[in-house]
């Protein structure tokens, strides 16, 4: 990976916050790296490397081992040391906060998740009370793994609906029923560890781009569809949030102008509306009444609760009026795309939920849908693939969001 141009600080203690992430984010996209190879990458002095090296290998974060054989010529002088970031020295937590369920996850530093666990909330159960099970839930994972808690870097959460990610405040949530909800504050009278909190689609993004299967993607777009709709952007490795942190909500950009149906947020006609998890199951519904010996309906009785499981299925065993339904499903996803793409020209489109769990149902048409409708030839230049994370993507997430702010970021503090 080609490292960004080093970030230029107005002190000392910035200048050396500024080298630490420098170093790290190679140590990081680099499992084996000699001091010089790293001073190539970062465009540091060989003396600054080995002063701040020096200092990471105090602390465990690096470790020296063998011999770095990469390029090294016969008789060529002393052989090169390998560097490697030591993924165990620290940890971080992700608290993914869905719509009725949150995942919490003990990750290293490559946000490996180490173990993980789950619980699910009634929606009429108040905010604070969902928050203190998480705290309690974040200390289980603690307890499990038997890890020292001055080893763990910090507490990522991503959470659904609109975040201010300097107060740590969910604005407002509407499919969780969340407004003013002072996350960070109210997780901070349970735990003791640094937190920090933004939306979980963007937390999605991130974990995307930093710990995804194509690390140096300039400008990442990761669409997210599940209970709602939702997208991130990170660009040149930085989250982008938009000047009220607004920026991603896909889900509610207009659709249908008119006759739409009513959406949680309060508008009508709105994307999630047509393509969320809930609108595709409404209409498999009405599919399997309409043939009840059809392939969808014999999918439905096979379990107790159908899931988008049961509507995948039926379409790849070749049920045709399933397959139509889910096209046209795709069909409205590829025009907000299409618009998503003339606006922000990304280079690649990562798509999380339920668009990954069908992509080979869902793609062609969305794909086929963003061809036709971009403008010039900005839609063929864009790259589509499902998460590298798969159901982990919400946790890896919140984990890769501890790990920026707490880590790989300039203002880092080692001890």
């Amino acid at each position: 990976m080609a490292m960004k141009q080093l970030l230029i600080g107005n002190n000392s203690r910035t200048i050396r916050s500024n080298n630490l992430q420098a170093i790290l984010l190679a140590l990081l996209h680099h499992k084996h790296i000699s001091r010089i190879r790293l001073a190539e990458l970062t465009s540091l002095s060989t003396t600054t490397i080995t002063n701040l090296i020096t200092e990471l290998l105090k602390q465990g974060i690096v470790a020296e081992e063998g011999t770095n054989a990469i390029k090294q010529r016969s008789g060529a002088g002393r052989p090169r040391m390998s560097l490697r970031l030591v993924p165990e020295s620290r940890y971080a937590i992700g608290v993914h906060i869905g719509v009725g369920s949150v995942k919490v996850a003990v990750t290293d530093l490559r946000a490996n998740i180490l173990t993980s666990l789950s619980l699910s909330h009634p929606l009429d159960r108040s905010a604070v009370d969902v928050l203190a099970e998480i705290a309690q839930l974040v200390q289980q994972a603690i307890t499990q793994l038997n890890i020292d808690p001055q080893n763990i870097i910090g507490v990522g959460v991503g959470a659904s609906g609109l975040v201010n990610p300097d107060t740590g405040v969910n604005l407002i949530a509407p499919n969780l029923g969340w407004r003013d909800v002072a996350i960070k504050r109210v997780l901070s009278e349970h735990l003791t560890l640094p937190i920090c909190v933004d939306n979980n689609v963007r937390a999605m993004a991130l974990g995307e781009s930093l710990f995804g299967s194509v690390p140096d993607v300039r400008l990442l777009a990761f669409v997210y569809v599940r209970i709602g709709v939702g997208a991130g952007f990170v660009i040149d490795g930085q989250l982008y949030r938009g000047s009220g942190a607004g920026a991603g909500e896909i889900g509610h950009t207009t659709m249908m102008p008119d006759n739409g149906e009513r959406c949680h947020c309060g508008n009508t006609g709105c994307l999630e509306t047509l393509i969320s998890e809930p609108a595709i199951m409404k209409l498999a519904h009405v599919l399997a009444k309409q043939d009840e010996h059809g392939l969808l309906a014999n999918h439905f009785r096979q379990v107790e609760r159908p899931t988008i499981e049961q509507v995948f299925a039926a379409a790849r065993d070749g049920d045709v009026p399933t397959q139509n339904m889910l096209a046209e499903r795709a069909r409205y996803m590829g025009v907000a795309l299409s618009n998503l793409i003339n606006i922000f020209n990304p280079e690649l489109i990562v798509f999380g939920g339920i668009f990954s769990q069908g992509y080979n149902l869902l793609l062609p048409t969305v794909e086929a849908t963003i061809r036709q409708r971009t403008f010039a030839d900005l839609g063929q230049r864009v790259k589509f693939q499902p998460t590298y994370h798969k159901k982990n993507s919400g946790m890896v997430g919140s984990a890769a969001l501890a790990l920026t702010t707490f880590f790989y970021q300039p203002a880092i503090n080692l001890t």
